[in-house]
């Protein structure tokens, strides 16, 4: 069961995948991970930890990133649906700070793969959310940094107007602050 390409973006960096389903009177079948498709797409398959995190409707979380060490993410929403942005904070990116967003959507059998150096943030757009990540890094709290939501910079067009935030993600630093505070494993 081939994963198809579907967009990608950032010089082919991030990608948005489809995972056939297949239907039947009993319902549907895909799968999801399969390792050597993965890699045959050009996507990094140690993945050593999976996520899952749950939302109510208006709930904004990001935009979030693990620099030590780096983690890419496979995302995929299981339940409802989501607005999921990416940013490019590589520093020597030509596209830093550019972002790419997609709606996602449990009814549809997409996938997201999220290279290191982008951060990760999304809306909740339906009663209940659930998304799920593999991971290619295990999660350390001192090495993961978020940017604000609404760096006007950015200029994302999110689509709640009074999201429901973290304090963390209240107080989180303009791309711009982040840069000038890059902390060495990040520039490494």
């Amino acid at each position: 069961m081939p994963l198809e390409l579907v967009h990608s973006a950032f010089e082919g960096a991030l990608k948005l995948l489809r995972a056939p389903r297949y239907r039947d009177h009993r319902g549907w079948f895909t799968e999801v991970f399969r390792n050597d498709e993965l890699q045959r797409l050009g996507i990094p398959t140690p993945f050593v930890q999976e996520n899952h995190s749950r939302s109510r409707r208006n709930v904004l979380r990001g935009l979030h990133f693990q620099y030590d060490p780096p983690m890419g993410k496979l995302l995929r929403v299981t339940r409802g649906r989501a607005f999921v942005v990416e940013v490019d904070i590589r520093p020597d990116s030509p596209t830093l700070g550019q972002w790419f967003a997609v709606e996602l959507s449990s009814r549809q059998p997409l996938l997201l793969w999220i290279p290191p150096g982008f951060a990760n943030g999304f809306c909740a757009l339906s009663a209940v959310v659930e998304v799920q990540y593999l991971c290619t890094a295990p999660y350390n709290p001192a090495g993961e940094a978020a940017i604000r939501w609404n760096d006007p910079a950015l200029a994302i067009p999110w689509p709640v107007s009074a999201p429901i935030l973290s304090e963390r993600d209240r107080n989180a630093p303009s791309l711009r602050e982040w840069l000038e505070q890059l902390p060495a494993p990040f520039r490494a």
